[in-house]
């Protein structure tokens, strides 16, 4: 940047600087006499932070975001960063508190760190920008072959050509029609949706025992097997675990195989079990004999631009709590994947507002992985969803006897709401793309 157009962008820093401490000093001028001086300030620092947040992403930084709000995150940001430094910078300075230099650290200090903040907000916004619609995500379905109702909306979704791949249920109740039916369909990629968690095991049940419940529904939640995973490597009862896993791995990839005809095998997993470790563990020692050359994961990007009542609704729902899970296993994934030349998916969308992938949340997730940039081996990046027919009732009753997780998540209309809400996404993202 040269010399005038820096001396101006100063200029407006110092600008909106000021307005932002105006505030601030209003605020412990007029609230005085109405709360104590500690809660004054704090008031004071939440709205001069709000000004310099708004004032720099659309004045100071408006080349950057073309007048555009940073997200929210740095707003986060500046504010715990400069409420840390308000509280431990004196404490640590107490010892010179007398000396003119330790004024001037206190004061400029938190300045000198706003304006590396707020440039930095300004060069992600820049990125975004840059690269925004420069990728197409990958439309992604899971529990194909659960029932008919799955199988309906997934299906309706890739004649129309609104899909691009799904995740086959192998021991799902609407399996064979889901199969049969897809054969109109050969652009709709499919991978194992490998299921521990319930439906029938497709081993012989005296192969898996420990997997299974006694009237030989499969058992293991992703809990269950998160605690399995701490176990240590020699443990009997981890070792008798990954031979059981091992077994009922090999049997969904034999009956994926005789189901679909495919040799190369990608896999992701109901409830994404496939990412925890002792299940991850056997994935990776049958990936050179079983052709297993691609497996999701789940480095998902906070959206931008959502109102904060989605962020409560996935606090609540159990979102947040998923997502840094997720987040987590995927980056010990990784660098497991890599070294076992398996390709995955280079970001991912659909854990934060899992079950309620509609309207604003889907858009934003969308908007946010077509900002992705990737290159080989990676894949596009993958935006899930599930969505669904309304379920008869003897599908309810009978047909999801084996379910009972996915029959209380797939009884919910959300699951149709996706279903209008990925048609509606992929008009819309048709019509954005033509000139």
């Amino acid at each position: 940047m040269s010399l005038q157009p820096l001396a101006a962008r100063v200029g407006r820093y110092g600008l909106v600087g000021l307005a932002a401490a105006a505030i601030h000093a209003t605020l412990l001028v007029l609230m005085a006499t109405l709360i104590p001086f500690w809660l004054r300030n704090l008031s004071g620092f939440l709205a001069a932070s709000l000004v310099s947040y708004l004032g720099h992403a659309l004045y100071t930084f408006r080349s950057e975001t073309t007048g555009q709000r940073f997200a929210r995150r740095w707003l986060l940001l500046q504010f715990s960063v400069n409420v840390s430094v308000s509280a431990l910078l004196p404490l640590a300075l107490s010892p010179w508190a007398s000396l003119p230099i330790t004024t001037v650290m206190l004061v400029f200090t938190p300045t000198l760190l706003n304006a590396l903040i707020w440039s930095r907000a300004a060069r992600f916004s820049m990125r975004r920008q840059k690269r925004s619609n420069k990728t197409k995500p990958q439309l992604h379905a899971d529990d194909l072959g659960l029932t008919n109702a799955t199988n309906t909306a997934i299906l309706s979704l890739a004649a129309a050509r609104q899909l691009d791949s799904a995740s086959l249920l192998v021991n799902g109740n609407a399996v064979e029609s889901a199969i049969e039916q897809s054969r109109s369909y050969p652009n709709l990629k499919l991978c194992l949706h490998l299921c521990l968690s319930e439906g029938r095991a497709v081993a012989p049940p005296q192969q898996v025992s420990e997997l299974i419940d006694d009237a030989g529904r499969l058992k293991c939640s992703f809990g269950t097997l998160m605690l399995a995973s701490c176990l240590p490597k020699n443990a009997p009862r981890r070792r008798r675990l990954e031979r059981q896993l091992r077994c009922e791995l090999n049997s969904q990839i034999q009956q994926f195989r005789e189901l679909t005809g495919l040799t190369i095998i990608a896999i992701d997993g109901h409830q994404h079990v496939h990412l925890v470790p002792i299940v991850l563990d056997v994935i990776l020692e049958l990936a050179p004999e079983q052709g297993i050359s691609w497996l999701r994961t789940t480095a998902e990007p906070l959206p931008t631009g959502l109102s904060s009542r989605y962020w409560l609704t996935a606090l609540t729902n159990g979102g947040w709590l998923k997502w840094l899970v997720l987040q987590n296993l995927t980056r010990m994934a990784l660098p497991r994947l890599r070294k076992a030349l398996i390709a995955t998916n280079a970001r991912f969308a659909g854990v934060l507002f899992t079950g309620r992938m509609v309207e604003a949340p889907l858009k934003a997730a969308w908007q946010e992985l077509t900002s992705v940039s990737f290159s080989p081996p990676q894949t596009q990046p993958l935006l899930l969803s599930h969505p669904a027919a309304p379920l008869k009732p003897e599908e309810v009753h009978q047909g999801l006897t084996d379910f009972p997780l996915s029959r209380t998540f797939f009884s919910s209309s959300w699951r149709q709401l996706e279903w209008q809400a990925v048609k509606q996404l992929q008009a819309s993202a048709s019509n954005q793309s033509e000139p």
